[in-house]
């Protein structure tokens, strides 16, 4: 699959510099760069289906990360797969079908699947259907428990526990820390706020004094602006819900990111926010919303 090329935001102490691929190469030495990069494959909420009367576009939140790995994969996302990506493995953040799309993961290559432990037995078998019906290898599934670091390479992920309900009652829903060269980023979706067991596991809980900070942050914001009282507050986190949170760990120094480094918003419901271009120009800083091809560079 094609896919046009795009903006490369890689973000590290010099600041951030906007970087266009122009060449097969220049994709290769971007991508050799230290740091954890990251291409947005989706950054709209379940509420997406294809263009909006406005014409935008989000399709449901999934990214890459360098260039092999997914968290959270759908049919929406299979086109935004960069020419010739055939990624081997994928860790679900839940169950809800707006992330986890099994036939989908098998048709673009995965040979192993992480998720949490306790819906296990339903993700196999779910797997075992797709793989018949899409005549594919059944990939290896993989259990994890909260607070589990799993390394691929010179990349370490650690599950952490998320604030969210699916229809199987005891789920425990995911978000995820990712360490590498020193970036350490959490992917937070979908989750209302960040619960405290996973501020103490990732070591941006104040009342630990052996606590570490992170360096980035993407993190959904299902309800956009003026719409902090939406119900869906319980599983799901606001504009200024993040916003809160961001100035928090700032204040505690839970948070240091590289100059001029956005916390990146991702999950956003069509029904509760504006256009791209109107985000661009409303967001309070540091915040900033991603957009379905982005691609960014986390460095320490």
């Amino acid at each position: 699959m094609q896919v046009a090329a795009t903006s490369i935001l890689a973000v590290g102490a010099e600041g951030v510099r906007a970087k266009v691929f122009d060449s097969d190469a220049d994709k290769a030495a971007q991508s050799s760069d230290k740091g954890i990069a990251v291409r947005f494959l989706g950054t709209g909420a379940a509420d997406w289906n294809g263009k909006d009367e406005r014409g935008e576009h989000r399709r449901w939140s999934s990214i890459l990360v360098d260039g092999h790995i997914l968290i959270d994969f759908t049919p929406t996302n299979l086109e935004m797969l960069p020419e010739g990506c055939h990624p081997d493995t994928v860790f679900y953040t839940h169950s809800h079908g707006d992330h986890c799309h099994p036939a989908t993961a098998l048709k673009a290559g995965v040979k192993r699947v992480y998720l949490s432990q306790t819906w296990y037995d339903i993700a196999k078998a779910d797997f075992q259907r797709a793989a018949k019906v899409v005549q594919a290898a059944m990939p290896e599934i993989i259990p994890l428990y909260v607070g589990q670091a799993v390394s691929i390479g010179d990349l370490t992920i650690t599950p952490l526990p998320a604030s969210h309900a699916t229809g199987y009652t005891f789920e425990q829903t995911l978000i995820y820390l990712l360490e590498k060269d020193g970036a350490r980023l959490i992917y937070a979706t979908d989750t209302g706020g960040i619960p405290a067991v996973a501020a103490r596991l990732a070591g941006i809980d104040v009342h630990d004094s052996a606590g570490k900070p992170i360096t980035a942050l993407i993190m959904e914001a299902t309800m956009g602006m003026a719409h902090d009282d939406d119900f869906r507050i319980f599983t799901h986190t606001s504009v200024g819900g993040v916003e809160r949170i961001v100035r928090v760990l700032q204040k505690t120094k839970r948070y240091t990111p590289p100059a001029g480094q956005p916390v990146y918003l991702t999950h956003m419901a069509r029904t509760m926010h504006p256009t791209q271009k109107e985000l661009d120009a409303t967001l309070p800083a540091p915040l900033a919303a991603a957009y379905d091809g982005l691609e960014v560079v986390f460095k320490a």
